[in-house]
């Protein structure tokens, strides 16, 4: 049984246009609804074993870039790694550490990369975390990866 939505919520309105999800027709007639109530919100299931977080389920944001509510499909690589940045508006920087193997001196190097992944409002991400992030369509010029979980940083 999926989870669904309690009741309609309006949608945050914090840009200038009205923001409203595609697949929803807001001004339905919702005092005919007799036989089975259906939501006012469009979720789906990413796959790949990735569980749809709560606030995605009952939040009332909208975002077509969302992996959960938007136009968004997950596929190709699902990578671990840390927070360094929030500044961006829906956006974080991701650190991944790795070690490269020098043959000559048969000994590791320290080495990292930065990656741009868009944070859908239903994650509460600080600098620090541990995000897991998937890989889809190129959301802007350097971003093309989307957060899909979140690991809250110990104290």
């Amino acid at each position: 049984m999926p989870r669904v939505a309690k009741e309609y919520k309006e949608c945050d309105q914090h840009e200038n246009a009205y923001q409203s999800q595609d697949a929803i027709f807001v001004a339905r007639k919702r005092a005919l609804i007799a036989k089975k109530a259906k939501s006012m919100r469009w979720v789906k299931n990413v796959g790949l074993g990735i569980k749809t977080p709560d606030a995605a389920i009952e939040g009332n944001y909208v975002d077509k870039k969302c992996p959960f509510t938007g136009n968004v499909s997950i596929r190709g690589k699902i990578l671990k790694g840390l927070v360094t940045s929030t500044k961006m508006k829906r956006t974080v920087v991701v650190r991944r550490d790795y070690l490269h193997y020098i043959k000559k001196y048969r000994r590791f190097e320290k080495r990292h990369k930065t990656i741009h992944a868009h944070c859908s409002p239903c994650f509460g991400v600080k600098e620090g975390d541990i995000v897991t992030i998937g890989q889809c369509r190129p959301l802007a010029k350097t971003v093309k990866f989307n957060v899909v979980a979140h690991e809250a940083q110990r104290p």
